[in-house]
């Protein structure tokens, strides 16, 4: 048994679970983690931002655009506290992100004596918001306990976990046995009677509509080839897009599987909560049967359904497509075809955003990464941005969460060095995190962030003077000179006012290979807003 600190046997096991990169924020009581990487500096890279919420988003980011588990680490109590929005947004995006943390002293733990970043039960806080949340008391724990957060990170429904580890465990020494990695669960198998139940409803149904969400990115090829046997239109939001190419077909957002909705008799969620066709598009057609395939058992008690099947997508929707008969109706392609139509030409008339985002989309290529944020560039992304792979699009999903955008694009780029990515955000929310600028240029981090800059929180500002006589409260900024700004860290900044000046300077950053910013000016936010998309008629 080799002899090693706390710390080191962390490090052991990150290395043994594939992690060669770590975003992390020292302090006093993770010493012994951070002399660990350290002396571990030729096999595992750490990226140390300006902010606890960063070195989170950054990991989440890595996490979301590649599949594969990443780590940060920062200190207990009010350092792990700056790192619940990441964290729940991670759980909320099915993000196996893995949250390293200390304690106060052995001794002291539970006492309530006032330790630096003391908090009441920091463990019982992390396990009511993650997967898996525990403690290693002593170094020899690690090991076991390392490999048992991995493998409920990446188990079943991927999310995020955390180990914490007092403070005086780091550096203490101790004869640790390393373990290897226990690998993922084995998925549920499909069940064949569920499977047999919805094929006779798919074989029965003149209409069927397949919604993609974020559970079935990895599932493409299987969705695909389940859609064309059946001639159904593969319909996603935010968190699916992808998952079947937008030029496709069969592939529709949400406004052409709205035009499609009154006459759709089955509905067949993969790896979806499926709420838009049932909480906004409610009432629900005549008759309509639903069906879902998900991984995740709890899923299916939230939202009961027709047929319930339990199962990773892709095995579950392989199944389905190898128990179905072959369908072949014209009028069925020809309505597809209208919606889609009908789609593109709904989002043409939302401009001057839809401009904007044509810009973006013109200059990447197919697997260039955007990632959205809670303005209203971001929203007209969720609806009509077309995506060709899966993982193009990174979203905080259902979470919302404002300000997550550039720290996650970071992330996003650093596990995609030889990708065009794009952070799309707004003057709002660009400044929770804008000081991790230094960040981007201390560790080369080309990520090209485009900041919409309407001097407020446009949405907010809008809907309050549209509600409430035109009196609006907390929604008006005052903004630095964004070119400034950024210079002052040494990035490189665009100042653009139309969808062509946006095109112009975007190929300029990304051609450059260093981080840029560029600033657009533009009230966008004030004639269209967005909510305008979710009950449409595109008639």
């Amino acid at each position: 048994m080799p002899r090693m600190t706390g710390g080191d046997a962390i490090v052991d096991s990150l290395l043994r679970h594939g992690i060669d990169t770590i975003f992390g924020l020292p302090g006093v009581q993770m010493y012994g983690l951070f002399d660990a990487f350290a002396r571990n500096a030729n096999r595992l890279r750490v990226l140390n931002a300006r902010h606890e919420q960063t070195t989170a988003y950054m990991a989440m980011g890595y996490a979301q655009s590649t599949g594969k588990p990443s780590a940060f680490t920062v200190v207990p109590g009010p350092g792990v506290m700056n790192t619940m929005g990441a964290l729940t947004t991670a759980w909320g995006v099915n993000a196996p992100v893995m949250c390293i943390t200390g304690q106060v002293p052995s001794a002291m733990i539970g006492r309530g004596r006032g330790q630096l970043h003391e908090m009441p039960d920091q463990l019982a806080t992390l396990k009511t918001l993650l997967k898996f949340a525990e403690r290693i008391e002593h170094p020899t724990e690690a090991p076991q306990v390392m490999a048992r957060a991995f493998q409920a990170m990446t188990s079943g429904r991927p999310g995020p976990v955390a180990v914490e580890m007092p403070w005086d465990m780091f550096p203490a020494s101790a004869d640790v046995t390393p373990m290897e990695p226990l690998g993922k669960r084995a998925n549920p198998l499909p069940d064949p009677e569920k499977i047999a139940a919805l094929a006779r409803l798919v074989d029965g149904a003149k209409a069927p509509m397949i919604w993609v969400g974020g559970g079935a990115v990895d599932a493409g090829p299987e969705i695909l080839a389940l859609a064309e046997k059946i001639g159904a239109p593969v319909v996603s939001f935010r968190m699916g897009k992808g998952v079947v190419d937008s030029r496709h077909p069969l592939s529709l957002n949400t406004l052409g599987g709205f035009e499609l909705w009154d006459k759709t008799d089955l509905l067949i969620g993969i790896g979806t909560r499926l709420d838009v066709p049932i909480a906004r598009w409610a009432p629900a057609p005549a008759g309509l049967k639903i069906a879902r395939i998900d991984i995740d058992p709890a899923e299916h008690r939230r939202q009961p359904v027709d047929v319930a099947i339990t199962a990773d997508a892709a095995d579950g929707t392989r199944a389905l497509a190898a128990a179905v008969a072959r369908k072949d109706d014209p009028a069925r392609r020809t309505a597809i075809a209208a919606a889609k139509t009908a789609e593109r030409a709904a989002i043409e008339k939302a401009d001057p955003q839809y401009s904007f985002m044509k810009a973006i989309r013109d200059v990447l290529p197919d697997d260039g990464i955007v990632v959205d944020e809670v303005t209203q560039l971001g929203y007209i992304i969720w609806y009509g941005y077309p995506v060709h792979q899966p993982r193009r699009l990174v979203s905080s999903g259902f979470s919302g969460t404002l300000g997550y955008g550039f720290p996650t694009a970071l992330g996003v780029k650093v596990a995609n060095p030889d990708r065009a990515v794009v952070s799309v955000t707004g003057d709002g929310g660009f400044l929770f995190g804008g000081s991790d600028l230094a960040t981007a240029k201390q560790f080369g981090i080309n990520l090209v962030t485009v900041v919409v800059n309407n001097a407020s929180y446009g949405n907010v500002l809008r809907d309050q003077q549209r509600l409430y006589e035109g009196r609006h409260s907390g929604a008006v900024l005052h903004n630095p000179d964004f070119q400034d700004y950024a210079r002052a860290f040494g990035v490189a900044a665009w100042r653009v006012e139309t969808p062509d000046g946006l095109r112009g300077a975007l190929k300029e950053a990304l051609a450059s290979e260093a981080p840029a910013v560029i600033e657009v000016v533009s009230d966008i936010a004030k004639d269209y807003p967005p909510y305008k998309f979710h009950q449409p008629r595109l008639s």
